[in-house]
């Protein structure tokens, strides 16, 4: 019976409609051409910078990590647009993969984010403070990536060469190709606009979202009813898999909590030496090791239980703590052997790529990702500040 209660309780809440609406955006926006006419700008801005091919694919996964809340979709869309041509002009495949792989791996950080509204379920805090929350962390993250390509272009010229002189665009070229962006923008300001301005709630906004995937399907000549309804077929699916899992955690945290464990973890962890700061850098250290053998909602649906209460009773600011989370299963998507990330990007990359290839080009990105873990760790204000400044 309580199963069955928790099942009906979990499966009608509000937030919970947000989860497939992100995953309909991301299928859409991968069949739109949006994607395609973004990279083409980039590729137009380029000019005779060493590694800005690389560095505009992360730019590019940036803008898409604004208009869908999952991290496959800004994968996907890289491999099969930016890694052939980067690859064709003489890039390595270290910054090349790599760019795609952490590039997609944005996704989840900046928002709309459909793991920040899992965490929000079980943490029962505010999605638009989550939103909020990671933004910040989300544009530092991929500037230290941009940073990286670019020192290392810099100073290992075969890394990333330049675009040709001959075919680098004039200025005209580059102001007409920032019609790529007038699209992208409007359905940001759709999503998150109507977000921080009060006019919806994170819900009503993803929904405002798949409306506009579907118009720019339309302005694409992408809206087809075999697009349609594949991209149905695909929502149906992932959001199955997520919804068993979140039943799941549901039916686990009663009993979690009915059998008093709660309390006990708590006890036993008071005694741990160096006070609150070293539990919290234990938790990190847990989810970077679950983080290589599990996805990240198992992960939350498993350790959030757990870990939530515990970090309450310490002090901690749990909005903190999510996009800790968050920035956290950034390293998850990328790391062996369950990057989830690197299953992506093999089954739209070229033949030639090998797993291995995947996996050597991963680690310097990582380095990246994990330091920006640390700067969210040290200084909270960077998660902090601007919930603080839009949610008084």
């Amino acid at each position: 019976s309580m199963v069955a209660n928790r099942a009906w309780e979990g499966m009608t809440g509000f937030v919970i409609v947000c989860v497939p609406l992100y995953i309909f955006m991301g299928v859409m926006l991968e069949r739109s051409g949006i994607a395609s006419d973004l990279y083409a700008m980039m590729h137009k801005w380029a000019g005779g910078i060493r590694g800005a091919l690389a560095a505009g694919t992360i730019l590019v996964c940036m803008i898409l990590a604004a208009m869908v809340g999952l991290s496959g979709a800004s994968t996907v869309a890289m491999g099969l647009v930016a890694l052939p041509e980067m690859l064709k002009r003489g890039y390595s495949k270290d910054i090349a993969l790599g760019s795609v792989l952490a590039g997609g791996a944005l996704g989840i950080l900046i928002p709309p984010s459909a793991t920040m509204v899992i965490y929000a379920m079980i943490g029962q805090q505010s999605v638009g403070r989550l939103y909020a929350g990671g933004i910040l962390p989300g544009i530092i993250l991929g500037c230290l990536l941009i940073i990286y390509v670019l020192v290392r272009c810099y100073f290992q010229k075969e890394q990333g060469p330049p675009v040709p002189i001959e075919e680098r665009a004039s200025w005209g070229q580059k102001l007409v190709a920032l019609r790529a962006v007038i699209l992208p923008v409007l359905l940001i300001f759709a999503v998150l606009g109507s977000v921080f301005l009060g006019i919806a709630t994170p819900t009503e906004s993803a929904a405002v979202g798949a409306l506009g995937t579907i118009i720019c399907a339309a302005v694409y000549r992408k809206l087809t009813w075999e697009n349609v309804k594949e991209a149905c077929y695909r929502t149906l699916q992932v959001s199955a898999m997520a919804m068993w899992i979140y039943l799941g955690s549901m039916a686990f945290t009663t009993i979690y909590y009915a059998i008093g464990a709660p309390k006990l973890v708590q006890e036993i962890l008071a005694d741990i030496p160096g006070g609150r700061w070293a539990i919290m850098i234990g938790i990190q250290v847990i989810w970077i090791i679950l983080g290589c053998l599990l996805d990240p909602w198992g992960i939350i649906m498993i350790t959030g239980p757990i870990f939530i209460p515990l970090v309450k009773h310490l002090g901690f600011d749990l909005v903190w703590f999510g996009i800790l989370f968050i920035v956290n299963m950034e390293m998850a998507y990328l790391t062996p052997p369950f990057g989830m990330n690197l299953f992506y990007l093999k089954g739209v990359a070229p033949k030639d790529i090998t797993m291995g290839d995947i996996i050597h080009s991963i680690w310097p990105f990582v380095c990246c990702q994990l330091l920006c873990l640390i700067l969210c760790l040290a200084f909270p204000v960077l998660v902090q500040w601007l919930p603080g400044i839009l949610f008084k």
